[in-house]
């Protein structure tokens, strides 16, 4: 799903609002959940699942046009982690462990 997916799909639900309204709706909440991964806080979406930060040590990696080693430094990753509702859902209601 794309995000203009999904503004059409909550225009499609909410028929009482505009797309821009839809649209900048979707971009909020898509920037409040940057903004808190980027204080390093945690997104947590209850029977959807959680976003937080990982932090990445720095390595030797490898380009893979050149074969050339590349030196990468710290980083951050985002985690997402799925909730028991989520899982059960896509599993089709069967319980996970």
């Amino acid at each position: 799903m794309t995000k203009s997916e999904l503004i059409n799909i909550l225009k499609e639900k909410h028929p009482q609002l505009q797309l821009k309204e839809v649209a900048s709706l979707v971009d909020i909440f898509f920037n409040q959940l940057a903004e808190s991964l980027q204080k390093g806080g945690r997104v947590e979406i209850r029977g959807f699942g959680t976003f937080s930060l990982r932090q990445r040590k720095a390595r030797l990696a490898r380009n893979p046009r050149t074969g050339e080693k590349v030196s990468v430094g710290n980083r951050n990753a985002v985690y997402f982690r799925a909730g028991r509702q989520l899982k059960e859902r896509i599993n089709g209601g069967k319980k996970t462990a």
